[in-house]
């Protein structure tokens, strides 16, 4: 089992994670500290556990969302006779999916 060193505003955290999964595990914790430094812009420093959870709130909201529109999707899949996606509409979702995919896999 490997063991990452990941830093969310300024405090390392000793992670372990599957073998190959380092980098990974690295670029979301990358993530998380973004979204953190967000919120610390917007709120101030609050302690680590507010903003952690804040933090986590906010990553889960999106990821809702994202879920709500793959069922959306799945559900206008099954029943084309009832609603048929039009390619304004397709092109929206690829375009949310990937500033979602940017957020993850940026820096």
């Amino acid at each position: 089992m490997a063991q990452v060193t990941v830093t969310i505003n300024g405090r390392k955290y000793e992670i372990a994670c599957d073998d190959g999964q380092e980098a990974h595990l690295t670029r979301l914790s990358q993530y998380v500290d973004r979204r953190v430094d967000e919120l610390v812009a917007a709120v101030g420093q609050v302690g680590n556990a507010r903003l952690l959870v804040m933090t986590s709130l906010l990553v889960a909201d999106e990821l809702s969302e994202v879920y709500t529109e793959l069922d959306s999707f799945r559900n206008e899949k099954r029943a084309p006779a009832q609603s048929a996606l039009g390619a304004s509409d397709l092109e929206k979702m690829a375009t949310r999916i990937e500033s979602i995919a940017d957020k993850l896999e940026a820096h």
